[in-house]
């Protein structure tokens, strides 16, 4: 199984003249180690229900670009992007630019979005979830014409391109990965346009079922089931008990989960180095 890193908290430490310095200690750890992927959040305001709102936030791409002059080797990708945040013409040029700069190791992930406090707080037009997927499948159409041979244009309902030119190129086929277990809307996109899909891992029980169901869009679509990689979010403290942690991994493995991402609850160095020594040798001895 591969492992991700997701770098979720910009608070720890306090000091935001420490931001910087921590955030490259901790991604050139996380890749000496042998994590296979950083991911950070697509938000602009801390997540309220973890903590409060006014926390310190990055904006997730500016950083990607400056942990991808500290590593060399880790995929590298926003778990995800909110599809109301940037027009999909420009999304793919960035993400473009991310993969070129970083040597061929950008990842898009993407899903509709959902915290209207943030997009209320920065003027980020609000509309209905049923037009936010709507959104969603023209964004994944665009982005998937941007990194291909064809430049001409694009006509959707709610977007429209007059050229879709993007130059230079991914130095590689971007891997699309799209977030959320929604059982009729996203896994039902997962199937028809994305390369991976990432699920809440909060119980096999869980995460068995909606596999179930993509398996099934992947028939309706016409789709390789296992041409998806199978990815999960784990969020529960994992350095409490490394030993009961690494037997759900098995777990998951088991249903076919390809990879899992981990969020650090502490100071994210200490966090990285404690499970490189704790928690990786009972997973991959």
């Amino acid at each position: 199984m591969k492992l991700g890193l997701h770098y979720w908290n910009y608070s720890t430490p306090a000091d935001p003249r420490r931001i910087a310095s921590t955030l490259a200690d901790t991604a050139k750890l996380a890749e000496e180690v042998g994590f296979d992927s950083f991911t950070v959040m697509d938000h602009y305001f801390q997540m309220d229900q973890y903590a409060p709102a006014e926390e310190p936030m990055l904006e997730g791409y500016t950083t990607l670009g400056f942990v991808a002059a500290h590593t060399s080797r880790m995929d590298l990708g926003l778990l995800v992007t909110g599809v109301m945040y940037r027009h999909p013409g420009l999304l793919a040029k960035i993400v473009a630019t991310l993969d070129v700069l970083s040597g061929g190791r950008a990842r898009l992930g993407i899903g509709a979005s959902w915290y209207e406090r943030e997009q209320r707080g920065l003027g980020v037009p609000v509309v209905p979830v049923g037009e936010r997927f709507e959104r969603l499948e023209e964004t994944l159409q665009i982005c998937r014409q941007m990194w291909g041979d064809d430049n001409g244009a694009y006509t959707g309902t709610h977007y429209q391109l007059a050229e879709t030119l993007c130059v230079p190129a991914p130095l590689r086929p971007v891997p699309i990965l799209i977030g959320g277990g929604g059982e009729k809307k996203t896994l039902r996109l997962v199937a028809r346009y994305a390369d991976a899909c990432n699920l809440f891992a909060s119980s096999p029980e869980d995460v068995a079922a909606k596999l179930g169901v993509l398996r099934e869009h992947c028939t309706a679509e016409g789709r390789d089931y296992d041409s998806i990689t199978k990815t999960a979010l784990y969020v529960p403290p994992v350095l409490d008990d490394p030993k009961a942690a690494a037997a759900q991994f098995e777990q998951y493995a088991g249903l076919g989960i390809e990879e899992l991402e981990f969020m650090p609850d502490r100071d994210p160095v200490e966090y990285t180095r404690r499970f490189a020594d704790e928690v990786l040798p009972l997973i991959k001895p």
